[in-house]
């Protein structure tokens, strides 16, 4: 079956938009779901809805087992070593602000450090500078270069027995620069560091093997990898997770309650409290399947192929800037028009069809680097194609030629 023959799959791409045909290059905002994803979710609504893990009815035992097999399907997906290390999260934000607030404020110290570097997504800077704020922890900031890569040199010699966690992107949100991360977590184990890898925008895209990059954390969201929004996981080594105190109260996460004491629930229900997106979960499980069964091998393979059309194309519009143009990259895009503030330019492109993302995509220190206020940025999923991109570049001429007037 050929890749493009996927397209079919996604409703949502069927549609026309001020009278065009939609061309979606919006993917690393969030994915378009398949059939599978939504009728999925539908089923559980339809027919096996209840709350989970305390019901001995019939429709608590499906949810139940719908639930805990979606982990088990995660689990297996990112290869790690047991369904307890696998924290089902609202997403790649709130599964970084639990490390934050659960694993690294209780050791955290005055003269401490943390370690993230310049490419970072918001939701992997803010977090960290909260609780230095509350601690005396000081953030440190690797640099990159002009093709927007890390410079692995500097992040290297940042690195010492100060610093209690290194948290960093596998691929820029902003850029698509894909990090070395397997060479960048050898060398932080020289130190005596915690590390956490934000793999929203590598799930997606390519195969992620957790074990095999012995990480401590690795936290990622499911709409972007054709599920459902509102969920995400938090994978932690089961040490790690052990012995972190829980992170909110509530139903679920206890074992035992009095008003003199608290007895919390084992891993991984100790970090879920409350009721969770059990709709969300079966939809994140069915998303899992759907890219297993096409091979994330092979999802690579044609989208580094797409990528490479896709910006061979952009560079030949004249006054068209390419904004970050690493060696290794993965599914995005970004660029700049003379002349053309990105949200213009969205805007014409809107009138055409296309749909891109345009501003500072949560990495604002990505754009001071680059001087630029914001970028309009194409990414792209296993749905898109060549046609995709002609569009995309005859909606680029159409608003270049309106400015021109």
């Amino acid at each position: 079956m050929s890749m493009t023959d996927y397209r079919k799959d996604f409703p949502a791409l069927h549609q026309e938009i001020q009278g065009h045909p939609l061309v979606y290059l919006d993917s690393a905002a969030s994915a378009q779901a398949p059939s599978v994803v939504i009728d999925a979710v539908a089923e559980y609504q339809r027919c096996d809805h209840a709350n989970v893990h305390r019901g001995v009815h019939t429709l608590s035992h499906r949810a139940t087992e719908a639930f805990e097999g979606a982990r088990e399907k995660v689990r297996s997906f990112i290869n790690a070593a047991k369904s307890s290390e696998i924290i089902f999260t609202r997403g790649t934000t709130e599964a970084i602000n639990l490390v934050a607030q659960s694993y690294l404020r209780p050791i955290l110290k005055s003269g401490d450090q943390i370690l993230i570097t310049h490419l970072e997504h918001h939701s992997n800077i803010v977090p960290w500078q909260l609780v230095c704020e509350l601690t005396g922890a000081e953030l440190v900031v690797a640099p990159i270069n002009d093709q927007g890569e890390l410079k692995l040199d500097a992040l290297y010699e940042l690195m010492n027995d100060k610093v209690r966690l290194l948290a960093i992107g596998h691929v820029s949100n902003a850029l698509g620069s894909i990090n070395p991360i397997q060479d960048i977590i050898a060398e932080a184990r020289k130190f005596n560091m915690a590390i956490l890898v934000d793999g929203a925008q590598a799930v997606p895209h390519m195969s992620v093997d957790v074990q095999a990059l012995d990480c401590d954390f690795y936290a990622f969201s499911g709409h972007k990898m054709f599920g459902p929004t509102g969920t995400g996981v938090l994978y932690g080594k089961h040490a790690r997770l052990e012995a972190m105190p829980p992170w909110q109260g509530g139903g679920d996460m206890i074992l035992e309650v009095s008003f003199t004491r608290t007895v919390y629930n084992d891993l991984p229900y100790k970090f879920e409290a409350g009721t969770p997106n059990i709709s969300g979960a079966v939809g994140l499980g069915a998303a899992v399947d759907y890219i297993t069964a096409i091979g994330a091998e092979n999802i690579a393979r044609y989208e580094n192929q797409l990528l490479s059309y896709l910006s061979e194309q952009l560079a030949t519009i004249d006054g068209l800037q390419l904004i970050g143009t690493a060696a290794n990259k993965a599914s995005v895009q970004s660029f700049v028009i003379d002349g053309i503030h990105p949200h213009d330019l969205g805007t014409i492109l809107d009138h055409q069809g296309v749909a891109i993302r345009t501003g500072h995509h949560c990495a604002m220190p990505v754009m001071d680097f680059f001087a630029v206020p914001g970028t309009a940025r194409a990414s792209l999923a296993l749905y898109n194609n060549r046609d995709d991109v002609d569009k995309l570049i005859a909606a680029i001429r159409i608003a270049t030629e309106l400015f021109a007037e």
